[in-house]
């Protein structure tokens, strides 16, 4: 287990790509409408495939922070990375300390899955001499940060972290710990994924971990609701700015809330499902909320990692239930609106929570109509809802046994 120990941290920009939008208005918006974005795929043959929906992202329409060859010599996780990354840096009035004491943070799950599917086709049809060669730079998962930092000329850390789902949040965290530790005074932290290929898909429709519902794609996620199969894939990045507070303060930025609680730690059970009791997740919830300094009872609101998946879903009302006990906060999974996003899940759901905070408001989960009998943990369903001022923790668990939460307060 891994804690931070208390530095206020402010979050002074945040960027999204998404499938619900492009913008922070957008992905409110489409959070509190609680609309599905999940539709069939329409950018590949997928007829022979068990698996034929997911949540795309379309109308990216920042492309304009890339120059466009240089946006065709990335892959799309890559893309989506640096321009949520640079809408971040711009949303935070650009902060501008020396080179030197600069960080990037990228949380990634697996590389460039779109180029690297694309070659071997290629490989496959024309031979060694039709691949690409600079398939090895667009594929590699530290592209992102190495391309944020040429863009951004920032000399300090430019970091890559690999924990599957939890990637987005862990790379928040270890920019927590950056600030915290004083190696860098500003930093450009979050998660990017782009995996709706031919390959990916029919991966995880042989694991049976995705809905099979192709005839209604936008009734298929369902958080935590009894009629669950399984999670529709997404992809995106989000991408926050983080500065002490006092740093930021100081600066004349006006924060949109503090990240002041952060822990990690691992089930080392199973690559691709928790333990029934839930000690992992529970761990990590319990050490972020004591990171922050606070008890259960003040967390009013809890984004869970919320797949869709029977087994995972379970497990995490499990845990929940033993941190928070029965009923418990209110909790919403934004996976059924934007899918699940992998390595990006856990920073754009951190920004969702912000904005949760911020607003007062808590989405509702799309297409929960019932909870599970026996979950007893307090689902936000059907409408939004209003919640009090304080602190809300926000929970990303990973394939491999990786668990990562966050805790945000207002300012």
């Amino acid at each position: 287990m891994v804690t931070l120990g208390r530095t206020p941290v402010a979050i002074t920009g945040m960027g999204v790509v998404t499938p619900a939008g492009c913008t922070l208005d957008d992905l409110w918006a489409g959070l509190l409408a609680g609309t599905s974005t999940a539709a069939p795929l329409d950018h590949y043959d997928f007829g022979r495939h068990a698996v034929r929906i997911g949540c795309r992202v379309r109308g990216l329409d920042r492309a304009g922070l890339l120059p466009p060859k240089q946006a065709r010599r990335m892959d799309p996780f890559a893309r989506y990375g640096v321009t949520a990354a640079l809408s971040a840096y711009e949303d935070a009035g650009a902060p501008a300390p020396g080179p030197g004491r600069t960080a990037i943070v990228v949380g990634n799950a697996v590389g460039g899955r779109w180029t690297s599917d694309e070659e071997s086709r290629k490989y496959t049809e024309l031979g060694p001499q039709g691949v690409n060669p600079l398939m090895p730079l667009m594929t590699m998962p530290n592209a992102t940060a190495a391309l944020l930092a040429m863009r951004l000329g920032w000399h300090g850390p430019a970091l890559t972290i690999a924990t599957t789902c939890a990637s987005g949040a862990d790379a928040i965290g270890q920019a927590m710990m950056l600030l915290a530790t004083r190696r860098a005074d500003v930093v450009v932290a979050g998660g990017c994924e782009s995996t709706l290929t031919p390959v990916t898909m029919a991966a995880f429709g042989n694991l049976n971990a995705v809905s099979t519902r192709n005839d209604a794609p936008e009734q298929a996620c369902r958080p935590f609701d009894v009629d669950r199969d399984g999670f529709v894939m997404g992809e995106g990045a989000g991408f926050v700015v983080l500065e002490r507070t006092e740093d930021a303060l100081a600066r004349g930025a006006a924060p949109y809330a503090e990240v002041t609680g952060y822990a990690a730690s691992a089930d080392a059970y199973h690559l691709a499902m928790p333990s029934d009791d839930g000690f992992g997740a529970v761990t990590a919830m319990s050490a972020a909320i004591a990171d922050a300094g606070l008890e259960p009872s003040d967390i009013v609101h809890v984004n869970a990692h919320g797949t869709s998946t029977r087994h995972n879903d379970r497990v995490e009302a499990v845990a929940l239930r033993k941190v928070f006990g029965p009923g418990g906060p209110p909790v919403t999974s934004t996976k059924g609106v934007i899918g699940h996003l992998m390595g990006a899940a856990g920073a754009v759901e951190l920004i969702a929570t912000v904005l949760a905070v911020r607003e007062g408001t808590v989405p509702p989960t799309a297409n929960h109509e019932r909870t599970e009998p026996g979950m007893e943990i307090d689902v936000v369903h059907r409408t939004s809802r209003p919640i009090a001022p304080g602190p809300a923790l926000s929970n990303s668990f990973g394939f491999g046994g990786h668990n990562a939460c966050l805790v945000v307060e207002p300012r």
